[in-house]
């Protein structure tokens, strides 16, 4: 195999942090009676076999393809305890085994403020699986509880915030989170139809405020249907909300777009998939293939570009 942008900056509040190793599975427990697993070794198994194809490959053309990792690079892998992080953090477990060139990986989780219940289920799921977390405590949910206007777009730039900055202390130069392809399809969508833009979830990013760090998205050609696949199959079960501050989490992805308009164009494309079942690989597709020469305007590096800029130049001469 040859980090969105303008995160917050980190306060100056005291970090306190745990280190949580993994296990071989919960204490006594066997999983699988035929062949004696622990839990941790049948979902590895699961990765390396039933869910290779479906997961770890495009997981793997991801990183190729979009050149997200390389050598001497040392990743911190974004763990919220949700299934998608928690399914990265395995598989790049899986990746180190067959490593063809040198790379570090830190495992971190960052604690706003989450419930006992919800830090429980996180540190749990962390010693069954075998991922030697690190956890680090911030104030954010502290912080943007009195916030009115945007709290949660607030709150996704100061987790990211606080994430890059702990990576960085850490010696990393990357963080990897856990947006997969729906994820991507579904911000295409939004964009268009409640932003009125067309734009995209990138799989690696530059960051701004921390120079040298990048963000990535090994999750970037993975199925949100096979994550829950994966997650099923093996009986886990992973934080779905841990918003502390809603009974129903009106965050669903680290954009900071409301749940209930994402779940509206969830929706949408289980609609449009009955009538067209090639419309999601589509909706991908549409932003690898924009031509400029069909556009009315553009912006580029925040300047605004319009198309009649070269109309009256004769460079948009039809052929």
């Amino acid at each position: 195999m040859s980090c969105l942008e303008n995160e917050g900056k980190k306060g100056n509040m005291p970090v306190t942090e745990v280190t949580v190793q993994g296990e071989e599975g919960a204490p006594g427990k066997k999983w699988g009676a035929e062949t004696e697993l622990t839990l941790q070794e049948a979902v590895e198994k699961s990765i390396r076999k039933k869910f290779h194809r479906s997961v770890f490959t495009p997981f793997a053309k991801a990183l190729n393809q979009y050149q997200l990792l390389k050598e001497g690079d040392r990743v911190a892998v974004c763990i919220s305890g949700g299934k998608d992080s928690m399914l990265m953090a395995k598989l790049f477990q899986e990746l180190l085994r067959h490593r063809k060139f040198h790379f570090e990986l830190v495992f971190l989780v960052m604690d706003p403020g989450y419930r006992d219940s919800n830090r429980r289920q996180i540190e749990h799921n962390a010693r069954i699986l075998g991922i030697p977390v690190t956890i680090f405590e911030s104030d954010i949910f502290d912080s943007v509880y009195h916030v009115e206007k945007s709290p949660c777009y607030l709150c996704a730039r100061m987790r990211r915030g606080h994430l890059y900055n702990r990576a960085r202390e850490l010696g990393c130069n990357k963080i990897a989170l856990g947006h997969h392809y729906d994820d991507v399809i579904e911000t295409i969508l939004m964009g268009m139809l409640y932003g009125g833009q067309v734009q995209t979830m990138m799989p690696k990013l530059h960051s701004t405020n921390f120079p040298g760090m990048e963000l990535i998205r090994p999750m970037y050609l993975v199925r949100e249907k096979d994550i829950k696949h994966w997650r099923d199959y093996n009986g886990l079960k992973f934080l779905q909300c841990a918003c502390r501050f809603t009974e129903q989490c009106q965050v669903s992805s680290a954009d900071g777009s409301s749940a209930s308009k994402r779940q509206e164009i969830k929706e949408l494309i289980r609609r449009l998939r009955e009538i067209n079942p090639f419309v999601e690989g589509n909706i991908f597709k549409s932003v690898e293939n924009v031509n400029l020469n069909t556009i009315i305007a553009y912006k580029k590096d925040g300047q605004r570009h319009h198309f009649l800029e070269e109309y009256f130049s004769g460079k948009d001469l039809e052929e």
